[in-house]
């Protein structure tokens, strides 16, 4: 390999792509000039952006030094580089992550045009996420892969035990994944991907602001011949800022993969701890609501060959849950409670994917193995007798089976496949949900790509059980099915980055929570069908081709508009009928002055349906509601970074307009916030 270094960039030449046999370059046998520029590129589908013009790959990375390959990301079966895939993907990046003005997950999320996240309290402590107007529990959560899906209700999905500083990328999938992700990813995934270098033996971050928030972070890492191992903490609090709305959480993760020839070995440990004020939370009739959780999480991974690869991987879960209804030292609590909800929930999966590469393309086949158990005292059936404060429980497996073929030449991508699935809970349900994507580069910078899939998702432990005064499940839920159309482009060149989308989905069976009056109960219901169309649309700009000056300035901006035709009459929807009709966001990085810079990120949306608004009391003392249609808001972060080595200080300030806005009915989100912190990294001498 040659290196040359001019302007402060660094060219590398390969004669060949070798690592992949099936890589984009891999037959050319022509040179290929790789440019890396220093520094983080804004994009809203890609880590990398390419422009294959003379049969030149560009490559955009933030890490200078690290080995250079196009992205591969989980979205086939098949292992395919992002350019290669056929569905669309978005990817948030390292470098995204560090430069927004974000402290969780949840608000990374929020400025991703498809999604739709509807906090309950800051920084993570509780969020709800959506795709393309579907539902919390709608939407599979991964971590490397493996499923961290919570079967008791999708509001603990995001019970994560990883920091920010822990994560390398977050995947999209827009659109039902069943076949990728599994039976729950009946609207879409998000795979979070851990850092596996040791670019950085050593990090330590602080911040404190605004509510008494506090947090700290620490991560450590090392290598050996054969192996790469790190260990993180992360701890974060805040008095909360308004009654019942303080919360502390605690992270730990440890990862290690262990490498040979031709196999890999990845194993990984996570705790979290999480304890939150939930003040009108779940329902506004009750202000003084408490959660206590904590979930633990474990997996091995394993992959080995080449042409023919197996990638087996096992994963626990367990979470454990105390809701408060009135939380511990509430006065006057009413006779009738008795006591708090207590709940623990073990999942356990095993899954396999076997790969062959041949000359026909690449063809993947395997199968999951999934058991999902509840114990509680509210949620489940029966016990014949307590164990403990538990007496209920219920417990479930998944069985599903698939295979899919993916047939690549030159600029030409094809994904046919289908899912087959079993669940113990519904045994007259055997479901066969197939799969087709494809994607053509018309030219160097235009590519067109197309896709139908099918999914189905099961009913919830709370969907079924939950019973309090102000809901009640159903056990005799029916399992949800969606089938999916999408059509779009992407448009590639220098300066600018533009894609856009349609896509038209049709549910049936869709599970909500409803009601036919502002003061009746909410109950789980089927609703009959739901038929979807919405339009997104992205684009980015990269200034260096414009201005040297510039080349640390993008500006990127999304728009998607949502539609949906439901049968379900004049019902008061908790869930499914409450969506975005409209979602505008638009992101601005830029220097100020040396190493300063400024990061904005704006977000404009509209909802639809209404909620039932918390008015007052009646004569009787008795809550008195009416419904009221969701307000449009729009809200502007910034952050402000200055870096000086290995030293990065910073200034985040959300809400920068002290905007009054709700995401869920009756739950007041936080005004102006300002949080202000430092990060130091010891990097690793190469």
């Amino acid at each position: 390999m040659k290196q040359t270094i001019f302007n402060s960039r660094r060219i590398y030449r390969f004669k060949r792509f070798v690592r992949r046999s099936y890589a984009v370059f891999n037959s050319m046998h022509k040179t290929v000039s790789i440019g890396v520029i220093s520094g983080c590129m804004l994009t809203f589908a890609h880590t990398t952006k390419t422009a294959a013009q003379d049969q030149t790959l560009v490559i955009r990375d933030s890490v200078p030094g690290q080995e250079l390959d196009e992205l591969i990301v989980s979205a086939s079966k098949a292992e395919l580089t992002l350019s290669q895939t056929a569905k669309l993907t978005t990817v948030i990046t390292r470098d995204e992550i560090e430069r927004q003005p974000v402290q969780s997950i949840q608000d990374l999320l929020k400025n991703i045009v498809g999604l739709d996240v509807r906090q309950r309290g800051p920084n993570g402590v509780s969020s709800d996420i959506s795709v393309r107007g579907g539902t919390f529990d709608q939407v599979a959560i991964l971590l490397n892969g493996a499923n961290f899906t919570n079967p008791q209700t999708g509001h603990y999905s995001f019970d994560f035990p990883v920091n920010l500083s822990d994560i390398e990328r977050i995947e999209i999938i827009q659109g039902p994944a069943s076949l990728l992700y599994g039976a729950g990813a009946f609207s879409g995934g998000v795979n979070i991907v851990t850092k596996k270098d040791t670019d950085t033996n050593a990090l330590l971050k602080t911040e404190g602001g605004m509510y008494e928030f506090w947090s700290v972070e620490a991560r450590g890492a090392f290598q050996s011949a054969s192996s790469t191992h790190s260990l993180s903490a992360g701890y974060n609090s805040s008095g909360g800022y308004i009654h019942d709305s303080d919360y502390k959480m605690l992270n730990l993760f440890w990862q290690s993969r262990f490498k040979a020839e031709h196999s890999n070995l990845d194993v990984q440990l996570g705790f979290n701890d999480k304890a939150f004020g939930a003040n009108t939370f779940y329902s506004p009739s009750y202000p003084d609501q408490f959660d206590d959780t904590q979930s633990f999480f474990a997996s091995i991974k394993g992959e080995a060959g080449t042409k023919l690869k197996f990638i087996p991987q096992i994963y626990w879960n367990r979470h454990y849950d105390c809701f408060q209804l009135y939380r511990n030292g509430t006065p006057d609590v009413p006779a009738w409670y008795t006591g708090h909800n207590y709940h623990y929930s073990d999942v356990f999966g095993f899954n396999l994917n076997t790969q062959y590469k041949w000359i026909g393309g690449v063809t993947n086949f395997g199968g999951e193995l999934r058991n999902e158990g509840i114990f509680s005292n509210n949620l489940g059936r029966p016990l014949r007798e307590p164990v403990g404060k538990y007496t209920k429980s219920d417990n479930r497996t998944n069985i599903s089976y698939f295979i899919e073929h993916t047939y690549l030449y030159k600029g030409f991508t094809l994904g046919l496949g289908i899912l087959t699935n079993y669940n113990t809970a519904y045994s007259n349900d055997i479901g066969f949900y197939p799969s087709i994507n494809a994607a053509c580069w018309l030219t160097s910078n235009l590519k067109v790509f197309a896709s139908w899939n099918n999914a189905t998702r099961m009913p919830t432990f709370t969907d079924l059980y939950y019973v309090d005064p102000a809901q009640e499940g159903f056990p005799d839920l029916l399992p949800e099915k969606s089938e999916a159309f999408d059509l779009g482009f992407k448009y590639t060149n220098a300066f600018v980055v533009f894609s856009a989308n349609g896509f038209y989905e049709k549910g049936k069976n869709l599970i909500d929570w409803i009601k036919e009056n502002p003061q009746d109960k909410l109950k789980a219901t089927n609703l009959t069908s739901i038929n979807k169309a919405g339009l997104e649309v992205n684009i980015a700009l990269y200034f260096e081709k414009l201005l040297p000056q510039l080349a640390t300035t993008r500006l990127n901006f999304g728009y998607m508009y949502l539609n949906q035709d439901k049968d379900a009459g004049n019902l008061i929807s908790n869930y499914v009928l409450d969506y975005l009709r409209h979602k505008f966001i638009a992101g601005l990085a830029h220097p100020i002055y040396g190493d300063l810079s400024a990061d904005w990120q704006f977000r404009w949306q509209k909802r639809e349906g209404t909620y039932s608004q918390l008015t007052g009391k009646d004569d009787e003392g008795k809550n008195v509601f009416k419904e009221t249609a969701f307000p449009a808001f729009s809200l502007l972060d910034l952050k402000l970074n200055w870096k000086l080595n290995d030293f990065t200080v910073y200034l985040s300030i959300n809400n920068l307009l002290n905007v009054n806005y709700y995401d869920r009915g009756n739950v007041p989100q936080p005004g102006f916030w300002l949080i202000g912190g430092g990060v130091w990294k010891i990097k690793s001498e190469r």
